[in-house]
């Protein structure tokens, strides 16, 4: 697949996980917006990408199947894109269900303890997710909108779903190395997701980031709007210290984040190296 002049959306979300469209109205929103190809990368499920593939095909959008796969550093919440990745492989499947899994039975915890103070229940969450979906603190954030006790998701994350509240508390995940370990076992290739969004003093120290790249790191998500300036800026030293690929993407939500298809993009040649390394499936070419 070649993705010739604009750039390429490697980060986008359908509601398999916690957008707000489907993945076959993703590809058209895609469309609309004038890109040539994007990713669709679900949290820790591969489940959207026969819509996606379809509507991809249908409409000459190419198309990039892809994967968000949640990881842990100690208290941090680590997540790595894997592109192109073998939708079968058995060590992939084993993990992606156990945090879904895991991802879900937190989400039933945290919805007992908001329970108690406010009048939502879990199927209240459920009512807001789809058959198969990863089920997440967003879902929870849709639900408290729609009874009318936050605004919009943004107001819920920055209010009774903020972990001062105390509602809060992590999930099973496995470490970045071995995400990324996994990645490349399934034939994907690795990318670090907005790793500056929390600062320059908290982007992940060389050290790890050097035992990431000896498991097989590809890249970081340099262009992200969540990445704060003088995070940007340190993640591009480390993308140029350790000779990383840098990426761009805009992370869409459809109408669950404010952020907007191809405000981020990665350039053509960026995206013709990860079609080179990638094993695991094949891409939708553009027009095809």
């Amino acid at each position: 697949m070649r993705a010739a002049g604009r750039g390429v959306d490697l980060h986008t979300h359908s509601r398999v996980s916690d957008g707000t469209e489907s993945p076959a109205e993703v590809v058209e929103q895609a469309v609309k917006a004038g890109l040539p190809a994007i990713a669709l990368t679900d949290h820790d499920t591969t489940a959207g990408w026969a819509e996606a593939r379809e509507a991809a095909v249908r409409t000459g959008l190419g198309l990039l199947p892809g994967v968000e796969l949640s990881t842990r550093l100690g208290w941090r919440s680590v997540h790595v894109l894997g592109y192109l990745v073998d939708p079968e492989h058995p060590g992939l499947v084993a993990e992606t269900a156990r945090i879904r899994e895991a991802r879900r039975s937190r989400a039933r915890r945290i919805v007992d303890r908001i329970g108690v103070d406010y009048p939502l229940a879990w199927s209240d969450v459920l009512a807001q997710t789809t058959p198969g979906s990863t089920v997440g603190r967003p879902h929870i954030a849709d639900a408290l909108v729609a009874l009318g006790i936050e605004s919009d998701r943004s107001a819920a994350f920055a209010g009774i779903l903020h972990p001062r509240r105390g509602y809060i508390e992590p999930h099973y995940a496995p470490t970045p190395q071995a995400g990324v370990r996994l990645i490349r076992a399934a034939g994907g290739v690795p990318v670090l997701a907005h790793p500056g969004a929390a600062g320059r003093d908290r982007v992940l120290g060389e050290d790890v980031v050097a035992e990431l790249v000896d498991e097989g790191l590809f890249g970081l998500e340099v262009y992200h709007r969540e990445n704060t300036p003088d995070g940007r800026e340190r993640v591009a030293e480390l993308a140029a210290r350790f000779g990383l690929a840098v990426t761009g993407s805009s992370d869409y939500h459809g109408s669950g984040k404010p952020n907007r298809l191809g405000e981020n993009t990665t350039a053509p040649e960026v995206v013709a190296r990860i079609l080179a390394e990638a094993t695991g499936t094949d891409p939708v070419a553009p027009g095809a």
